[in-house]
């Protein structure tokens, strides 16, 4: 209409790079009439694997580093192609761990300009919570927002929409896979989830990552109005996938290579939680790490030019 002034028009753009995949997530953030409307300009995800090169040999190898390299320089062409006003590069438990994750992230910004962050567990999990509390229809009750990645698995505890507390764990699909987790970080989550349930009765957990969006899309009892499914049927699931070769998998529930793997271990992690906590129901809103960068990104646009704007007054 022609009354409707449209004051902000940007592009805005996050990278992920987690131990199985590498995400690049463009965004365009329009302010109109005093609101704020996104619209998902690409969505990329290419399975590098790094945590199997990390979680097996402590290092990243020279093929995965020079496809990790490749890889950046064609994100940059996309980011130049959609005109990007900003961007984060994060990465996570994998390039944590490598012993030569910060050399190579030295290298990838010499060749490419992209400067990749390494993030801890807390604050990758206070990204994703960010970004989710504002979807929440309910923020009444307990939940446990669990945000099961490669390497790690990052747990956020919400009473009545407040942040209890976040905590970071070493286990993660492509860990369980390597038999890289440690015996004591198992103790340590179980023991955690124990603690919590006796504290905050009644919770549920909200799912998130790739592998609980999938087995969320593959199951067939679900509330579609609410975004959640019984942990009961997600067992059900589960070991009809356990039973199956990963061959299997991918010919019946048609789920590509780097899927059909990490499935079974991402299960095997909300199941534990849920089992220990007594959950009867897993949400899954379909938001991640990458669209909390952007938000955040656009938040702090916001913020900097409200005061540039008073600084002027």
């Amino acid at each position: 209409m022609a009354d409707e002034k449209v004051k902000k028009d940007s592009a805005y753009a996050a990278i992920d790079i987690g131990s199985n995949a590498v995400r690049l997530l463009i965004k365009r953030m329009r302010e109109q009439n005093g609101e704020v409307h996104s619209s998902k300009e690409i969505l990329l995800r290419v399975p590098l694997r790094l945590g199997f090169d990390v979680f097996a040999k402590g290092e990243i190898s020279e093929k995965r580093e020079k496809n990790m390299l490749r890889l950046m320089k064609s994100y940059s062409n996309l980011m130049k192609i959609y005109d990007v006003k900003a961007y984060r590069a994060c990465a996570t438990s994998a390039m944590r761990d490598a012993r030569n994750g910060r050399d190579i992230i030295r290298r990838i910004e010499k060749k490419t300009d992209i400067r990749i962050e390494i993030i801890d567990g807390q604050e990758e999990a206070k990204i994703v919570y960010n970004n989710h509390v504002e979807c929440m229809e309910d923020r009444k009750g307990n939940y446990i927002y669990v945000d099961v990645g490669g390497g790690s698995t990052e747990i956020n505890l919400l009473s009545q929409g407040e942040l209890m507390c976040s905590r970071s764990y070493n286990i993660g699909t492509v860990r369980i896979l390597n038999k890289a987790v440690k015996e004591g970080e198992w103790e340590r989550l179980k023991a955690d989830m124990a603690e919590l349930a006796q504290s905050y009765p009644n919770t549920n957990i909200i799912g998130s990552g790739g592998n609980i969006n999938k087995l969320y899309r593959l199951v067939e009892k679900k509330d579609k109005k609410q975004q959640r499914m019984s942990v009961s049927v997600l067992r059900e699931l589960h070991e009809s996938l356990k039973a199956l070769s990963v061959e299997e998998r991918m010919d019946q529930y048609n789920l590509k290579p780097d899927r059909a793997d990490v499935i079974v271990p991402a299960g095997e992690i909300f199941l534990t939680i849920a089992d220990i906590i007594g959950a009867e129901y897993i949400y899954v809103p379909v938001i991640g790490l990458s669209d909390g960068i952007i938000d955040d990104l656009y938040t702090r646009d916001r913020l900097a030019e409200a005061a540039e704007s008073a600084d002027t007054k």
